[in-house]
């Protein structure tokens, strides 16, 4: 009989996982996904043109909260464990209860889980979410194209819809976005890759993504989600840490593992933590990757009519992920409050409205921000109808994906960018610059 199997997942590592290491193998019969950090995920089903033969029925995504009956009443025989962004110490509870009831837990590792591209490969990772990958993948597109290179990014999995359409996913421009009715978080990481005329690939099945970026791409740049590690073996990886949460880069899954195997960390948001957390950080590279490249970085903000915060209460709007299951309790929208002098920032919790509300009381460290929540249609609604009932004079939103094109807003906001930018040295360009040389002579090949 084949060894049942329980995939614990937040719909991307989790279908990757199930795709390279089980879709094919007779010798294990998975029963079920369960779903966490994304709503709307559980009570679906993974679809059978990509779960394969031997599941013509495909198969069921049940919420986490059933993962115990499952392992009572179906005597599973595995549990494995498939998403990011957890602090050690809940990974080894759930490893707990998996093992009380009989069933081996297991984390798969990079060997069998990390395809091998024909071209170069720089991945972007980190250890905690809301590091800053993604103006970071901005600026090693850049990077690469000054070299005369054709930079291809494929994102880290967000198929937050119709999996089997999402397949594999290509956007070039705000007409793919649009045709594939992308959330507000795939939104703010494909819209900024496109607008500076980057292709884009996501989606779920990665073995065929892969056949297709490498096919137009001189170098491929992993944009990695949350702290998870590649799905492609690296040529060079890049990995982000947050001075703001220092400690925490040996404290989460699989974030500390992504700084064990680190070419290149980049502390970031030096220019807003203290020389103390700095330090802190630097440490802990020191301790646990003395090889790594390290680059200090600052956050570049900028506000188009930025005179007009001053005196105003504003209201911050702030990537959602980061804020949440990331564990930030401010982003770029609050440091260009203070910076500009703003009367106030005004605390929305009393204004939520619908799902937001349960944001807030599954998330109590946030105060005075506002999550850019919306995984569906319904969360978009309410993320509306609690801006607009904010009594603020200002919004400022500081996503990365344009929101005032997608809400109806009724307050007066202003767009908060931000990016990467160099810190006091050594630059990313001169720590990247020789591998891209060596990539360019041909000597860059897999390790």
């Amino acid at each position: 009989m084949p060894r049942t199997v329980v995939i614990m997942g937040a719909a991307g590592r989790d279908f990757h996982n199930f795709n390279l290491v089980f879709r094919e193998d007779p010798a294990h019969r998975v029963l079920a996904f369960t779903a966490a950090q994304i709503p709307d995920i559980a009570e679906r089903r993974y679809p059978p043109e990509l779960a394969g033969p031997l599941y013509p029925e495909g198969i069921p995504i049940v919420a986490e909260e059933a993962l115990e009956p499952l392992l009572v009443d179906q005597q599973v025989d595995v549990v494995v464990f498939a998403y990011s962004d957890l602090p050690h110490l809940q990974v080894m509870h759930k490893a707990s209860l998996a093992l009380a009831r009989g069933a081996d837990f297991v984390l798969l590792g990079t060997r069998r889980t990390q395809l091998i591209a024909s071209c170069p490969v720089i991945s972007i990772g980190a250890v905690r979410t809301g590091c800053g990958k993604s103006p970071t993948t901005r600026a090693v597109c850049d990077l690469v194209r000054a070299q005369g290179l054709r930079p291809v990014v494929v994102r880290h999995p967000m198929p937050y819809g119709d999996l089997a359409r999402q397949a594999v996913q290509r956007f070039a421009s705000h007409a793919d976005i649009r045709a594939m009715d992308c959330t507000i978080e795939e939104r703010e990481e494909y819209e900024p890759l496109v607008d500076e005329g980057l292709v884009v690939y996501a989606g779920v099945d990665y073995a065929a993504i892969l056949r297709r970026a490498q096919a137009e791409a001189d170098i491929l740049i992993w944009d990695g989600g949350n702290n998870d590690l590649p799905f492609f073996r690296p040529d060079v990886h890049i990995v982000l840490l947050d001075p703001h949460r220092a400690g925490h880069e040996r404290l989460y899954y699989p974030g500390e593992s992504n700084l064990l195997c680190a070419d290149i960390a980049i502390i970031a948001k030096t220019d807003s933590a203290t020389p103390v957390q700095i330090a802190a950080v630097r440490d802990s590279v020191a301790r646990l990757r003395p090889t790594a490249d390290v680059v200090p970085a600052r956050t570049a903000i900028e506000v188009e009519g930025e005179e007009q915060i001053r005196g105003k209460r504003v209201l911050v709007v702030e990537d959602g992920p980061s804020l949440t299951h990331g564990g930030m309790a401010f982003g770029a929208a609050t440091l260009a409050a203070r910076r500009a002098a703003a009367a106030e920032i005004v605390d929305p919790r009393p204004y939520a409205r619908g799902s937001l509300t349960q944001v807030y009381a599954d998330y109590p460290h946030l105060e005075k921000v506002l999550p850019a929540m919306g995984y569906g249609a319904e969360q978009r609604r309410d993320l509306q109808a609690t801006i607009n009932a904010v009594p603020c004079d200002l919004v400022l939103f500081a996503t990365p994906s344009d929101l005032a094109r997608l809400l109806d807003i009724e307050h007066p906001s202003l767009r908060v960018r931000y990016g990467y930018a160099d810190g006091d040295g050594p630059t990313l360009a001169q720590v990247l610059g020789p591998r891209l040389a060596a990539f360019i002579r041909g000597r860059g090949g897999k390790t």
